[in-house]
């Protein structure tokens, strides 16, 4: 079989599940799933070179199940192409924030395909419920002005696919505009049209801000909901995610069930959703081990390192060790921070340094 032939083949099985999932629920059992990643860890071993010599390196060249695959650390991205194809024909490049002057970790994908299935069919099921068409106010990085932010392109297909044709980008050269979104908002208000302010925690910090000390406050039109797009990740300035939410419910006159909170990454293709202070879900082709330092699964209610497989990462690598923490809970996944040790990353830096105007 050639590479084409099972490439397009383990595409196809992947969108029928996200397919069947998106539109009726449908879950993966375990032995589905154990299959699919088996199969798909075989693929990724004879095509992905990078990924080859390290599962060499750890001497795990024929696991037994998904739990076993070997996860390469999300910082192989900024060491090599991770992927089954020539990096030069993708279709898709999401980089990582980085710090000022560090090496970026760089997604390459073959395909939109996946990704956009995928982030459509998570967010009209854990963000879009009740089939809302919204307004979409971004605090995220513009995809036109920003390529490789995989934030700006999600929230750029959503607002497309999803929107009023009304969507606002309120990023723009490293600046908020606080004035803008003010004006619109007003607007939107009037005329009774729900909005979905997506931002990231930084961001969403500097906007609340903002508009406290201008005394702002609304009732925003029903239906409206705020998603915070991703959390500090190790910058100096932060506040906790309960009281971050319970002012947006103030400034915003939201309910905090209105308040959904995104979990992702540049290095994988799917998303964890929770709705206000409640543990992360996600779709049924990803799933998550909380890991000690050889990479045991942890018990449920023990703190460790997340460890994630995606399904939908066909053409890169499935399995991603990460630098955030965690535990596995009755409810889902809680998500606590990210290890001392770790360098800042992640969507949160791109609002570090905005300036408010």
């Amino acid at each position: 079989m050639s590479y084409e032939i099972e490439s397009d083949a383990l595409d196809s099985e992947v969108l029928h599940v996200i397919e069947r999932w998106h539109r009726g629920g449908e879950r993966l059992d375990d032995a589905r799933f154990n299959d699919l990643a088996l199969r798909l860890f075989s693929y990724q071993l004879r095509y992905n070179a990078p990924y080859a010599r390290y599962c060499a390196a750890v001497r795990i060249t024929a696991p037994r199940s998904w739990e076993e695959i070997p996860a390469v650390p999300a910082a192989a991205f900024k060491e090599a192409a991770v992927t089954t194809f020539d990096p030069a024909k993708a279709a898709l490049l999401f980089e990582t924030s980085g710090t000022t002057g560090g090496a970026v970790g760089r997604h390459y994908m073959e395909t939109s395909a996946l990704y956009d299935a995928a982030l459509l069919a998570g967010f009209d099921r854990f963000v879009l419920t009740d089939g809302a068409r919204l307004r979409y106010c971004n605090f995220v990085p513009n995809s036109d002005e920003r390529r490789s932010s995989s934030l700006g392109y999600m929230m750029a297909r959503v607002s497309e696919g999803r929107g009023d044709g009304q969507t606002r980008w309120y990023v723009r050269g490293g600046e908020l505009l606080v004035d803008a979104f003010i004006a619109d908002t007003r607007a939107a208000i009037a005329q009774e049209r729900p909005l979905c302010i997506a931002a990231t925690a930084f961001a969403l910090m500097h906007l609340l801000e903002a508009l406290e000390e201008r005394k702002i406050g609304w009732k925003l039109p029903a239906d409206s909901r705020v998603m915070e797009t991703g959390g500090f990740k190790g910058r100096t300035r932060s506040i906790d995610r309960e009281t971050l939410y319970a002012r947006a419910c103030t400034v915003f006159g939201v309910t905090s069930d209105r308040i959904i909170s995104e979990y992702g990454m540049t290095e994988l293709s799917s998303q964890y959703y929770a709705s206000g202070m409640r543990a992360y879900a996600g779709p049924p082709w990803i799933r998550t081990r909380v890991v000690g330092p050889q990479r045991i699964t942890l018990p449920h209610g023990t703190l460790g390192s997340l460890l994630h497989v995606d399904l939908a990462n066909r053409s890169s690598c499935i399995a991603i060790q990460t630098e955030d923490l965690g535990f596995q809970s009755d409810e889902g996944l809680v998500l606590i921070g990210r290890e001392r040790e770790a360098a800042p990353r992640g969507c949160s830096l791109d609002a570090q340094d905005l300036a408010l105007r």
